[in-house]
């Protein structure tokens, strides 16, 4: 039985609870252990005795009857608790206040942010002709084997969108021209407005897990979740078990609307929106006229809903977690968020192969000029200097239902609220993935 203090909070870690930390004193419970967080206290354990009055010594005496170790993120065996209950190989020790972005840049070798011209059209090629070879195992595949070729075209075709990141990021070559030709032609097999889409990705850099301000997915705000009932379902479902499409919706609703651009961003947005309007009405009657309505969901269709699962996927994994908190601007700090609040995640090797290495997040977003063949070599350095505090996962469903059944509305002292927590009675969509998809990391 989880300990209960007069001033605490009651916790239950794992997949389907959020961390909930009281103003004073705070209960964890996982695994059987019960421990205290004194979040007004130092952190170190023997110096917090001496804080304590006799009398309040004697209550926790009472409520605990089993050892008491620190529950904060200080602590190491923890932090692995946490890591085995949320689907993480490594939670990270909190950045110190004192270290900036730069600190950490200066430690990468300056190899990792040289471009290399044969290297990027290497990339070029193996999507190139991944893509080709998906299209082609579609019109060949019996229909009982279609979803495996769908599933590897909608990866490689995955990779053409890295290749326009990078070109996004200047990453690609020394030429800026090339890169934004190449960037907007790597795009429109995705209806992807390169330029619109470079712009919002900017920002999401430039304001990682920050408040209201990053462009990226951020958590449900509460008065959002109390507005409508019809809204409050729309959004269960969208952060539950539509998620993984859920780019789906943020590619419509933020990269068309020219008045959510600077007055200086609109001529090359306009431009843009041109060449995916011209691509689908050439290309997508093209599709129809020989292959029919079934031929455009067959090698179009289907492809581009796994481009948005794992775009949708890889965007949810790299800065979602319960210990991963969102910040107001006044308490944002940038080498915290970057290095700290930012996932390390490894797919199986073919992923890895066809996306051009997109998930050795860490160190892109410690610097977007390294170019994605350079990300491993960066990883490396980043662990031998700053390893502590990574976070690191393998890709496995433990992970994934953490993400899609806790980390749904914000909370400054908790970072998620789950939406059974706050809607029991309303959040059937949560309860049915809690219900269905595997607990196994």
């Amino acid at each position: 039985m989880a300990c209960r203090l007069a001033d605490s909070m009651f916790l239950s870690l794992g997949p389907h609870q959020n961390p909930i930390r009281s103003q004073r004193i705070g209960t964890h419970y996982s695994s059987g252990i019960c421990y205290l967080k004194w979040d007004s206290l130092p952190q170190k354990g023997i110096k917090r005795q001496r804080f304590l009055t006799r009398r309040n010594w004697t209550t926790v005496a009472k409520a605990v009857a089993i050892p008491v170790a620190p529950s904060s993120p200080d602590n190491a065996e923890y932090r692995k608790q946490l890591s085995e209950s949320y689907g993480f190989k490594q939670i990270g020790e909190p950045l110190p206040d004192n270290v900036t972005l730069k600190h950490v840049i200066d430690t990468l070798p300056k190899k990792v942010f040289e471009i290399d011209d044969v290297k990027a059209w290497k990339s070029v090629l193996i999507s190139a002709t991944s893509y080709a070879f998906g299209l082609y195992m579609i019109s060949k595949a019996p229909w009982y084997l279609l979803p495996l070729a769908w599933a590897w075209t909608g990866t490689a075709v995955t990779g053409f969108f890295v290749i326009g990141h990078d070109c996004a990021h200047k990453s690609f070559s020394r030429n800026k021209l090339v890169e934004d030709i190449v960037g907007t032609l790597a795009f429109l097999p995705l209806i992807y407005p390169y330029e619109p889409w470079r712009f919002k990705h900017d920002r999401h850099h430039a304001k990682t897990n920050m408040l209201i301000e990053d462009t990226a997915w951020q958590p449900i705000a509460k008065e959002e979740f109390d507005s409508s009932p019809l809204f409050r379902q729309a959004i269960m479902y969208g952060y539950g078990p539509f998620r993984p499409w859920m780019s789906i919706a943020h590619w419509l609703l933020v990269h068309f609307d020219l008045k959510t651009f600077r007055p200086s961003e609109v001529k090359r947005v306009k431009i843009s929106l041109a060449c995916v309007f011209a691509f689908m009405g050439i290309g997508w009657p093209l599709i129809v006229f020989k292959t029919g309505i079934l031929g455009w969901v067959k090698f179009w269709l289907m492809p581009f809903l796994g481009y948005h699962f794992w775009m949708s996927t890889f965007t949810m994994v790299h800065h979602t977690a319960p210990h991963i908190p969102f910040k107001s601007a006044d308490e944002w700090n940038a080498a915290q968020a970057q290095l700290n609040g930012t996932v390390h995640c490894d797919y199986p090797q073919w992923i890895e192969t066809l996306c051009h290495d997109i998930n050795v997040h860490i160190p892109h977003h410690i610097s977007p000029r390294i170019p994605s063949y350079n990300l491993r070599a960066a990883h490396k350095s980043l662990q031998e200097n700053w390893g502590k505090y990574l976070n690191e996962a393998t890709w496995n469903w433990r992970l994934m239902k953490t993400i899609l059944t806790v980390c749904h509305v914000y909370d400054k002292e908790q970072n998620y609220v789950a939406f059974d927590q706050l809607a029991p009675g309303e959040s059937h969509p949560i309860k049915f993935l809690k219900k269905v998809m595997p607990d196994y990391a």
